[in-house]
């Protein structure tokens, strides 16, 4: 076998177990460890529930509303920071029933989360987004996951509905919860969201502003010693962005901050991590973020191997088939073409958030991709 033929093998293997081989091998090692018994808690602990906002007038008044409905044995504390905003953000937090708004000058989401879990009074930390809804049993559901006294991180489901159809984060989204469980019962989870997560209060980490809470928290704090764990019974639901091109903007916003993550804050070393957490975080986030390199070295390998046999020639056609694909799916509306064109655009903003990040660095603000807000009458 050529050096060409090895590193196609190799770059073509990764991208399989990546995608496949990774999550039946996680729920090979899921299912070979006991699931932990449900633990009852000795009693709830108060709770803080916090949103950064900015501009989110339209939204603001219905989120503190349902968080001061949620179904808790205490009532939780309702904190709203805004974030720069230019609106009615905080005047309308106010009129809503927010125990705190706070309102500081723009400098982005995990600062502002940072101020406000400075002046909390819950023991468990409870952050979200202002266009998330929350089913009313969500706080308690994330609350359940801090009875084992090793967790530090709780993370909740989020549902995706809405887009116009050419947008396939929900499918991806439902790919990702799966591993995400798997992940939870083995090692921990290597990643939150944003719309629905806990941490407690004794092993929050405030972070610099240029970085994700969703995918700094789990390995921060697993590193520290706690367990990140996913809470599927905490349900949140939010819009997806209203078409791909949204979407795509999105992510390579996001995959920015997760370049920055791999590469300058120490989420590849594994000094602290115990090794099973170490096979997840490279299985998981190295090799999945580096797929458009993997994509490029395959296909570049695949054409230079086409004429030493049959199996170049079909593995280059389906390469080539993916990508047509993805071609054809503004122009025909076939489910299977959208999910193409919806892995290569992520696939490209991966590659796209790495340029970014080695261009310039992490923005600390963004733009709210559109569709990803629900208006509601009498807003303004």
């Amino acid at each position: 076998m050529t050096v060409v033929a090895i590193v196609f093998w190799v770059a073509a293997g990764l991208l399989v177990y990546t995608h496949l081989g990774y999550p039946l091998l996680l729920a090979l090692l899921a299912a070979a460890r006991a699931r932990p018994s449900a633990r009852p808690l000795p009693e709830w602990p108060t709770a803080s529930v916090i949103v950064s906002a900015h501009d989110e007038e339209a939204a603001i008044g219905r989120w503190v509303e349902a968080i001061r409905a949620l179904e808790y044995p205490s009532r939780p504390e309702v904190i709203v920071v805004s974030d720069g905003s230019s609106d009615r953000t905080a005047e309308l937090a106010r009129r809503a029933g927010a125990d705190l708004v706070i309102e500081l000058e723009r400098g982005g989401k995990v600062a502002a989360l940072n101020a406000a879990a400075a002046r909390a009074s819950g023991d468990c930390l409870a952050f979200s987004d202002a266009n998330a809804r929350w089913r009313p049993d969500a706080l308690r559901e994330l609350a359940r996951g801090f009875a084992d006294p090793a967790v530090g991180y709780v993370c909740g489901q989020l549902r995706l509905h809405g887009g116009d159809g050419t947008n396939q984060e929900g499918l991806y989204w439902r790919y990702e919860t799966a591993v995400r469980d798997l992940e939870s019962r083995f090692a921990g989870v290597t990643a939150g969201n944003g719309a629905i997560n806990a941490v407690r209060r004794r092993a929050f980490l405030a972070l610099e502003p240029g970085r994700g809470q969703d995918i700094s928290l789990p390995y921060e704090l697993t590193k520290r010693g706690w367990r990140a764990i996913y809470a599927p019974r905490a349900i949140a639901e939010e819009p997806m962005a209203a078409d791909l091109g949204s979407e795509l903007g999105r992510k390579r916003r996001m995959l920015a901050g997760a370049w920055a993550t791999l590469l300058s804050h120490g989420m590849l070393s594994p000094r602290g991590y115990p090794p099973a957490y170490a096979f997840e975080i490279y299985s998981h986030r190295l090799l999945r973020y580096s797929s458009p390199i993997l994509h490029l070295v395959a296909l570049a390998t695949n054409i230079a191997l086409v004429g030493e046999g049959t199996v170049y020639v079909v593995t280059l056609a389906f390469q080539l088939a993916v990508l047509l694909a993805a071609a054809l799916a503004p122009v025909v509306a076939l489910r299977p073409l959208q999910v193409a064109r919806y892995y290569v655009a992520v696939t490209a903003a991966s590659a796209l958030g790495l340029w970014d990040y080695l261009r310039g660095g992490v923005p600390v603000t963004w733009e709210k991709a559109e569709g990803t807000r629900e208006q509601v009458a009498g807003s303004r």
